[in-house]
């Protein structure tokens, strides 16, 4: 695990302002630094960047972090991955782990991983040129060199143990925990894939993590991708997101296809805004992804049995993760074609034209819901509100799934207020806008409060008594875990970010998220002084316990030392007593 020190000193060293403006040109705006935000799709710019609290955030999307956070997001990489990326940039090296939650990425051996991927990706590169039916048979598919060579494609020829000629140990362990060879049973080694065009999978960095394989001809299995390893997680990878990223952002959207070829053709034939997932369903952290890239996704499947069911479930991972200012939409292919060969037979513009007539998320859910049972009847109705019930309660965003409560009573002919006590919904209410006063970063609760100075300004903590924090609400244990870490960290704190990066992944994290996107503008003094107020609300409330305690006894029970102890306590002092 890395050390705690370790993070602070990198943290300490690094410039968020610079770590950004690598990825994402910024201007500078008064204190801070702004850039439409690359999380979200926007024309005017809502991503701020504060030099002086070294954190992130921005107030279209919601995003915010630190310099490790905002590489981890943009560049698609892992906690141990980033840390490692800004540590190499800074010229400091990591120290190695030894135990805890990232042993499996030590034993993963990164560096070696990534040494062999490049060599396979050369090989199979090398080899396509070389091969006469690999390259026919592309040629047939209607691709380009220049498009191949866009992809990386190569070609693994047949054979079991071609890579034992590219590398210098075929026995070596990171062939095997890359995927590109498969160990027997009796240790023997050989080819994962074989006779197969090759089609690089690359994380967001440009890395290649993987492949995907498909026969030239007749064979079983037609795709083969690579197994789960420590590069690769199916369930996170977007084939052809890196390739993508500047047509996504340039078309205003995003499609989602089933396989690679479908990536690679489309783009032949200037569609080059297309993702694929990877011998898998559509995950909810696909479409976060996806929804970090545009607000338009278009879903485009097969028209078949499975098309139908892999849009489905595209759709069920999707309902708690729209909102009301994304499109998530369903494109269906006439029956028999894909996207590559409807592309191939008629053309973009065709193609572009069956974009427009997508089904938008609420259609294909009411649709399909309606399509299962018979309409006609009351049992009927009944069982399309069963079915529709646990789906519409996942929807986050308020306006889409209100909406959709309407139409469901519409279709079920029921009121609205017969649907509401079958279907509770609870719904923000928002003023009109223009009798909306201005946000306010002071939120409700005192506690609350100092979650956020403490936050801005960690060393007000560092000499807190903790016990004045009683009560077991969320934001009460957060603040005496804040409170705990500051006291407990003086040499090292001296930032939010260092703050921010101890509790990542802990049960505080998501709470102290919310409560930090209000502070960029704060005021250092403001803030001292409103902290100090806040102490004098505190040890008022212990004094006023105290004597309540007191007073709560007779007189003639209490001991000198507690009338003495209540006397002062009356004329304001501070200060416990041992009452009972």
């Amino acid at each position: 695990m890395i050390p705690q020190s370790f993070i602070q000193d990198l943290l300490n060293r690094l410039d968020i302002v610079d770590v950004v403006d690598r990825y994402v040109p910024l201007k500078k705006a008064g204190a801070n630094y702004v850039a439409c935000c690359p999380f979200h799709s926007e024309k005017s710019p809502s991503f701020s960047v504060s030099p002086t609290k070294q954190f992130y955030h921005c107030f279209g999307c919601g995003a915010h972090g630190s310099a490790i956070g905002f590489v981890m997001e943009h560049q698609g990489l892992g906690f141990v991955e980033a840390v490692e990326d800004l540590a190499r940039n800074a010229g400091m090296a990591v120290p190695k782990e030894e135990s805890g939650q990232h042993e499996h990425r030590a034993a993963g051996n990164f560096d070696a991983l990534h040494e062999v991927m490049q060599q396979a990706t050369r090989y199979y590169r090398d080899e396509l040129k070389r091969s006469e039916t690999a390259v026919d048979y592309l040629k047939k598919r209607g691709l380009s060199g220049e498009i191949a060579a866009r992809f990386g494609v190569g070609y693994a020829p047949g054979g079991w143990q071609n890579l034992a000629a590219v590398v210098s140990d075929y026995q070596a362990k990171s062939l095997v925990q890359a995927g590109l060879v498969i160990e027997g049973e009796e240790g023997k080694r050989y080819d994962r894939f074989r006779d197969r065009i090759m089609f690089p999978i690359l994380n967001q960095k440009g890395a290649v993590i993987g492949f995907g394989g498909r026969v030239l001809g007749a064979g079983e299995p037609k795709y083969l991708n690579s197994p789960e390893t420590p590069l690769f997680e199916k369930g996170r990878e977007l084939y052809g997101l890196f390739q993508a990223r500047q047509a996504i952002r340039a078309a205003g959207k995003v499609i989602v296809v089933e396989g690679y070829m479908d990536v690679v053709a489309l783009a032949q034939h200037g569609v080059e805004y297309a993702v694929a997932t990877l011998g898998t369903a559509t995950t909810p952290v696909h479409v976060q992804k996806l929804l970090r890239q545009s607000d338009n996704v278009v879903f485009c499947f097969d028209g078949d049995t499975a098309g139908r069911k892999a849009a489905w479930r595209a759709l069920e991972n999707s309902l708690a993760l729209v909102s009301d200012e994304k499109n998530l939409k369903f494109l269906f292919l006439p029956q028999g074609e894909d996207p590559d060969s409807y592309i191939r037979k008629e053309g973009k513009a065709a193609f572009e034209a069956l974009l427009e007539s997508a089904l938008p998320l609420s259609e294909f859910l009411l649709r399909e819901l309606a399509a299962g049972v018979d309409m006609q009847t009351m049992e009927g109705r009944a069982h399309f509100l069963k079915l529709a019930q646990p789906l519409v309660q996942q929807v986050a965003a308020p306006a889409l799934r209100l909406m959709l409560q309407q139409r469901l009573a519409e279709l079920a002919g029921v009121s609205r207020n017969e649907l509401e006590t079958l279907m509770p919904v609870k719904l923000p209410v928002k003023q009109p806008a223009a009798m909306r006063p201005k946000p306010s970063r002071k939120p409700p609760s005192l506690v609350r409060k100092m979650l956020q100075w403490l936050l801005y300004q960690p060393e007000l903590g560092m000499d807190f008594d903790v016990n004045l924090i009683g009560g077991n609400s969320d934001e009460q244990k957060t603040l005496r875990a804040l409170l705990d870490f500051v006291s407990n960290n003086k040499s090292q704190i001296n930032t939010t970010v260092g703050v921010w990066e101890y509790f990542r992944g802990s049960a505080h994290e998501a709470l102290l998220s919310e409560v930090s996107g209000e502070i960029l503008e704060w005021d250092k003094a403001e803030v001292a002084a409103e902290f100090a107020g806040a102490l004098e609300q505190l040890h008022q409330a212990e004094r006023n316990r105290s004597i309540d305690a007191l007073l709560g006894r007779p007189l003639g029970e209490l001991t000198p030392e507690e009338k003495s102890e209540l006397q002062r306590l009356l004329q304001g002092g501070y200060g416990s007593t041992k009452a009972t």
